[in-house]
């Protein structure tokens, strides 16, 4: 006999719209299946009534045919009990039985899954910044309870479902089959010459039932063995958060499929979130809706960015932006493990990593190498021991480029080694240092000293400002992501190595929070600044600034490199390149400097000028 499909209890635990797609197959075809027993019941009953009927009639026949009374009353006394015992028991058994079961289980596997929902999203609007261990305590063990109670209901009704495959062929065959065994009975009681073809037909056909009977219990014995397998394994999935330890995260994949939340706007300060089934299809990411058939586009994750974000005190959030910065969509995964996963798995996509042909292995091979390359910001404490950064007490990296296998940096970076634009040895800062304060302090004191409280619009205490006699101020909201010491300083690849490495080294490591500022350009300088305090951050002179550049792809990143006299080894000149985030505006902030640096070129043509008179 063929093998028939069923469903794989297997998936149930996932629960993705595949496995709810199929479940809809097999659920039409358990109506179809009961609709059609109903006709069959209504046939079949109105041959064991007529068959009833005739009986009756002949035994009020057989009293005025007193010679026929024994025969013929006996004859159909004894079809009537066989088409009610063959024909019309294991029918109505199947109609009022099995079939009842499936409607019983589909109710309580409904139930069961909107329980699921329902703590999920109780679960995930759980606030992170006020945090109450009860009500955490109280969540996660609803969780809990309702993901183990629909992973069992669901794996049950599964079963139930394939065994209908089965149960369906012998509800077909076992009442016709005893309609005709009744009907042979009957005719033999009249006949010894019994078509010995028919009587083979009648054999075969009740062996292939017996069959389908003992395959059906091997596979209910398999099924029911592998729930209870599934049901020891699975107990620790189904808490919304497992133990990192028991479930470590994989930082190789290339694709990645599960449950997120999405953040939708209502209006300018209000959302609404909605759980869908996202998955991965090569460079693209894609999403999926209870019911639907197939899933839709969301975006191109190609040369994409992705980050951490807080939004509306939900945890496990974070931000996908497109390459061209356009499109952004802000995501909400239900533990810490899928949400490290996810940022991993769409940062590895966004290098086109999933076009090779051993996609993990590179990515593994990538992710050592940063790992190797990358030195983390140091702490807090070895910070303010020493605002030098200090050079690692290790060999050096050699690093190499990895254009080859993902064709996404430029040809003029691609004919440049990576020892010729960043120091092998240099650490990345992801916090803010003053680089005034390591390389300039004389002009610390006298031009925005470090701590200064500084209105960029205005006066400061009681003395006048530096920059009030600035043609040009311009401020603009930045995020600074990081800063590494640079070997060349002339051209803009650097740049934008300096920023493929900073973002690397964010995702490697977890670093997902980011410093806000306001940076004022000036003729003068560039300067952040605390929104809150006015605090003056950083001030970089303007003249030592030589080379500054807005990403090729995404606008929002920007940076530029800072060329100071004093360096880490020998007084030698260094250069540093500073990397930012905006909203959006990092054309504009380039373009700013750029006028910037032409006011203060002609303001000191003009005072050469009068000087020289």
């Amino acid at each position: 006999m063929p093998g028939i499909d069923k469903l794989p209890i297997e998936e149930t635990l996932e629960d993705s719209p595949q496995t709810r797609s199929l479940l809809g197959v097999f659920e039409e075809d358990a109506a179809a299946i009961s609709n059609y027993v109903n006709q069959l019941f209504q046939a079949m009953h109105r041959i064991y009534d007529a068959q009833n009927e005739l009986s009756a009639a002949t035994h009020l026949t057989s009293k005025l045919l007193k010679e026929y009374e024994q025969q013929l009353s006996s004859c159909h006394a004894v079809l009537s009990t066989q088409l009610a015992d063959a024909m019309m028991f294991p029918i109505t058994q199947f109609k009022e039985r099995d079939l009842k079961e499936i409607l019983t289980l589909k109710e309580v596997f409904q139930i069961a899954s909107n329980d699921h929902d329902a703590a999920i999203t109780r679960y995930s609007r759980l606030s992170k910044r006020r945090e109450n261990e009860k009500i955490k305590a109280e969540v996660t063990e609803d969780v809990y309870t309702s993901r183990k109670k629909q992973h069992q209901t669901m794996m049950h009704y599964f079963c139930a479902l394939n065994t209908l495959q089965y149960k369906k062929k012998i509800a077909m065959l076992e009442p016709l089959l005893g309609y005709m065994q009744a009907q042979i009975s009957f005719f033999k009681m009249g006949s010894e010459n019994l078509n010995e073809q028919l009587e083979e037909f009648l054999t075969n056909i009740g062996t292939s039932v017996q069959n389908v009977r003992r395959e059906m219990e091997c596979e209910v014995e398999t099924m029911q063995q592998t729930i209870e397998d599934l049901e020891v394994a699975s107990d620790p999935l189904y808490l919304p958060d497992p133990d990192p330890t028991k479930f470590p995260v994989h930082r190789n994949l290339t694709r990645k499929a599960g449950y997120l939340n999405a953040r939708n706007k209502t209006g300018l300060v209000s959302s609404s979130w909605e759980r869908q089934f996202y998955f991965t299809q090569g460079g693209n990411l894609m999403s999926q809706a209870r019911g639907d058939v197939a899933g839709g586009l969301v975006m191109d994750i190609d040369n994409c960015s992705v980050m951490a974000v807080d939004c509306e005190d939900r945890r496990y959030c974070f931000q996908i932006t497109s390459f061209d910065g356009k499109k952004s969509s802000i995501l909400q995964a239900e533990s810490k493990k899928d949400y490290e996963e996810w940022i991993c798995t769409i940062n590895n996509i966004s290098k086109q990593i999933y076009l090779s042909e051993n996609p993990e292995e590179i990515a593994a091979r990538v992710n050592q190498s940063a790992l190797e390359a990358v030195t983390p910001s140091p702490s807090f404490q070895q910070r303010h021991e020493s605002m030098r950064p200090t050079v690692q007490s290790r060999p050096p990296a050699t690093r190499t480029s990895s254009t080859g296998s993902l064709g996404s940096e430029s040809a003029a970076l691609s004919a440049l080694s990576l020892d010729s634009l960043v120091a092998p040895d240099t650490p990345i800062q992801f916090d803010i240092i003053s680089p005034v304060s390591e390389d300039q302090p004389g002009q610390a004191k006298t031009s925005g000293q470090l701590g200064r409280r500084t209105n960029p619009f205005g006066e400061t205490g009681g003395s006048k400002s530096e920059t009030e006699d600035s043609i040009l101020h311009q401020l603009f909201i930045v995020r600074f992501l990081g800063s590494m010491e640079v070997k060349y300083d002339e051209s803009p690849d650097v740049v934008y190595e300096t920023m493929r490495q900073i973002l690397a080294a964010r995702a490697i490591h977890n670093i997902f929070r980011m410093t806000e500022s306001h940076l004022l350009v000036t003729c003068d300088c560039l300067k952040l600044i605390d929104p809150q305090t006015q605090v003056t951050r950083l001030r970089f002179p303007l003249p030592n600034v030589v080379l500054y550049a807005t990403h090729q792809e995404n606008k929002r990143l920007f940076g530029f490199v800072l060329r100071t006299s004093g360096g880490r080894v020998d007084s030698r000149q260094t250069s540093v390149c500073y990397i930012f985030e905006s909203n959006n505006e990092g054309e504009k902030i380039c373009d700013s400097v750029g006028l910037a640096k032409q006011i203060a070129f002609h303001a000191e043509l003009v005072r050469i000028f009068w000087g020289s008179l």
